[in-house]
């Protein structure tokens, strides 16, 4: 009965649970730190302030979509240019759609004023490692807050070292340039599901690959995860 009534009230939001998925994200921040350096160069490099760059950081949190966007920066704004990023960020952070509705279960239950300030940190790490917590019979959704703060925390603070080393190192040199790619390829470790599964992130990679040697620009992304998409919409309909 006990067990009953605490899932309709919800899962149970402590600091305990706050602070033990803080202490679970230390493994992963020299990774993520390493990420908001690469962005601070940059955002640099496309003529972003220093205060710009942490405001973009702080607010839109978005990692790859971030220097995705920047990739495809206009020296003139204007309206088609601006909805040209505002696509291309969609695309890009469509995922966060299927992650947040994958949370649903979870945090369905709580009062919107304890969820959707969580959800504003909702990252890649801190939802696998949240994933992976509650799968094995942990409850307190605050584990998922407080893995998803730190990360904010750092990702928001290293774009600043980023940015001041701009103006002095070359990013291909020290392979910066390579730590989004390295990122992600690590992050895709957690996601295997086997070879099936994967065959939409070949589609999507090769399609990406063919657009921007054919087309160039920030086309390749759109193409790309679009066809991935697509991809995995019709191998889940074969199951």
């Amino acid at each position: 009965m006990a067990s009953t009534a605490q899932s309709q009230q919800g899962p149970r939001w402590t600091f305990d649970g706050f602070r033990l998925g803080a202490v679970a994200t230390l493994p992963l921040l020299p990774g993520v730190f390493a990420f908001g350096v690469a962005f601070g160069t940059v955002a640099a490099r496309y003529g972003l302030t220093l205060v710009e760059t942490l405001l973009m950081s702080a607010t839109v949190n978005a990692g790859t979509a971030q220097i995705v966007v920047l990739e495809s920066w206009p020296d003139r704004f204007t309206f088609a240019g601006i909805a040209g990023m505002a696509l291309i960020t969609a695309v890009v952070c469509m995922r966060f759609v299927m992650i947040g509705a994958s949370l649903r279960p979870w945090l369905g239950g709580s009062a919107a004023p304890k969820v959707y300030p969580s959800l504003f940190v909702l990252t890649e790490p801190n939802w696998i490692l949240s994933m992976r917590y509650r799968a094995q019979g942990g409850s307190d959704a605050a584990y998922f807050t407080g893995a998803g703060v730190v990360i904010w925390c750092v990702w928001v603070l290293s774009a600043a070292p980023g940015h001041w080393l701009a103006a002095s190192v070359d990013p291909h040199r020290f392979g910066l340039d390579l730590i989004v790619p390295a990122f992600f390829s690590a992050m895709l470790v957690s996601l295997w599901r086997g070879a099936r599964s994967a065959i939409s992130w070949v589609v999507g990679a090769a399609v990406a690959v063919a657009v921007d040697q054919t087309i160039g620009g920030s086309w390749s992304v759109l193409a790309g995860a679009f066809a991935g998409m697509a991809c995995a919409g019709v191998i889940d309909a074969d199951k």
